[in-house]
């Protein structure tokens, strides 16, 4: 009972905070596009006035003004909201509606996300180690995490925690061994938002993995059960767009713009930091580009590969880990908001709580964004907030010799250099690494940029989270191929 008192305490505390950000500024903007709180608001609309045959490119609904482009479980989401308009007529009319803001409205769509807390909930208790102190450690930790909390929150609403939620209870059943309803979990997540892709191989692998493990008529049994349940559930939400080809066809073009190049905007990522260097967009043509596409299979191809042929689920945590960071590193069109699809990192802050905490913090250095949004108030005080909680609650600077940070692998590897205390060396790296992102905050707010380099502290900003993402994402690759933490070592650390 204790337990479950603590639980709710923690819910509160993460629901607080959520509200707390989202009475600040956010993401509105001028006209004619007016922001991302108006894109959520103008699908409602379309949704909710137009037939499925004008969800296209039409005199009522111009694609170029907040042109819906997520898969069809987004649109069914702001159909749904749509009938707010029992509340307020004015929030969804057609076209009269375009800009719209009040605080109701802002509210009621505060209220919609409703999928990723309990999924967090009942992942902490049931599929993490330790006592139930550590647990409810864990679960803190996890719901205070600022990045999140700051775009869905703060810069407005982009239902991420929907997409996410739907991932994590996937990943909660097969933790449990509910391999189809994992399966369907997963499915939903991909039919609400396409940069689920980041999840996919691993899903995949460690599914497959599992049928190739079991037994032949094992095998084949729940191979046809998986392979049903994620076909069932594609056809029932592209059931509408089914009857006309071309309809799919051209909702499957809104989801990939590959027309829009290789990146926009400053992203950490390597194509935009390597292009301060080397003007990769002037170098390459737009469809050569494209076929840098294939950096990000060989990124991840690694961690897929120990998968399949190990898959347990501490490999399934990290190859999530390992291939959201290959596709936002590596891939095309990312944004900088895609890096909350590194969440799964969340997953890992029970077992590897310093690394995690470094990760997670480096991934809410985005700056510019909430600067430009008038959020640097709640930045500030939610990224110092998780970094003390995490910090003191998990007892991160404390469990970080080399055996708890899974460096054994590392020291293999750089056998032909002198022996290093290397848990001394990350230790001091995650101290030097917080005060740098400390001061270039400072600096990005207090000194104007010279003349001839206006965009300077965006892209230090930039770059110095890459360095962050870049050397995660070899850090957890290593630690892929490690054997996973004895339950000996787990009890003597809790």
């Amino acid at each position: 009972m204790q337990t479950w008192s603590l639980v709710s305490i923690c819910v509160l505390l993460g629901v607080v905070v959520r509200w707390g950000v989202s009475l600040n500024s956010y993401s509105a903007g001028k006209p004619p596009m007016f922001g991302d709180y108006e894109a959520q608001r103008h699908w409602q609309e379309v949704t909710y006035n137009l037939p499925l045959q004008e969800y296209f490119n039409t005199t009522d609904n111009d694609l170029n003004y907040w042109g819906l482009d997520y898969p069809p479980l987004t649109a069914y989401h702001s159909w749904i909201c749509a009938y707010a308009k029992i509340i307020n007529p004015d929030w969804v009319e057609l076209h009269k509606s375009r800009g719209y803001e009040s605080p109701t409205h802002k509210l009621f769509m505060r209220t919609t996300l409703l999928i990723y807390i309990p999924a967090v909930v009942l992942y902490c208790l049931y599929l993490t180690d330790g006592s139930s102190k550590k647990k409810i450690s864990t679960l803190l930790c996890f719901l205070l995490y600022p990045g999140l909390i700051l775009i869905d929150y703060g810069h407005f609403i982009r239902y991420n925690g929907v997409s996410l939620g739907f991932a994590l209870w996937g990943i909660l059943a097969l933790g449990l061994g509910w391999d189809v309803s994992g399966s369907m979990a997963f499915s939903l997540a991909l039919n609400y938002k396409q940069m689920e892709l980041y999840h996919a191989l691993p899903f995949f692998c460690y599914l497959l993995g599992k049928c190739i493990k079991a037994g032949p008529m094992g095998r084949l049994f729940l191979l046809v059960r998986i392979a049903a349940t994620v076909l069932a559930t594609f056809a029932l939400c592209w059931l509408p767009f089914l009857s006309d080809p071309s309809q799919a066809l051209q909702v499957v073009r809104r989801i990939f713009p590959v027309a829009r190049g290789l990146f926009e905007d400053k992203v950490a990522n390597t194509w935009c930091s390597l292009n301060t260097l080397i003007k990769i967009r002037s170098i390459l043509s737009g469809d050569s580009q494209l076929y840098l596409l294939a950096c990000t299979f060989l990124a991840v191809l690694p961690a897929s590969f120990r998968l399949l042929t190990k898959p347990t689920f501490w490999h399934f945590k990290l190859a999530l880990v390992n291939s959201s960071l290959a596709f936002f590193l590596f891939s095309y069109q990312v944004h900088e908001k895609s890096i909350l699809l590194a969440a799964p990192v969340c997953l890992l802050l029970n077992d590897l709580p310093l690394i995690a905490i470094w990760f997670l913090q480096a991934s809410t250095f985005m700056l510019p964004l909430f600067l430009k949004d008038g959020l640097l108030v709640p930045y500030v005080v939610t990224s110092l907030a998780f970094l003390f909680f995490s910090l003191y609650l998990l007892s991160a600077l404390d469990h970080c010799s080399e055996d708890e940070l899974r460096m054994g692998a590392y020291n293999k590897l750089l056998f032909f250099l002198p022996k290093m205390d290397l848990a001394h060396v990350v230790r001091w790296k995650f101290y030097i690494s917080v005060a740098v992102m400390a001061v270039l905050s400072i600096v990005s707010i207090a000194l104007v940029p010279p003349p001839h380099l206006p965009d300077l502290f965006p892209v230090l900003v930039s770059t110095t989270a890459f360095l962050h993402f870049f050397g995660t994402f070899v850090y957890f690759n290593v630690v892929q191929f490690s054997e996973p933490p004895s339950r000996k070592s787990q009890k003597k650390n809790n």
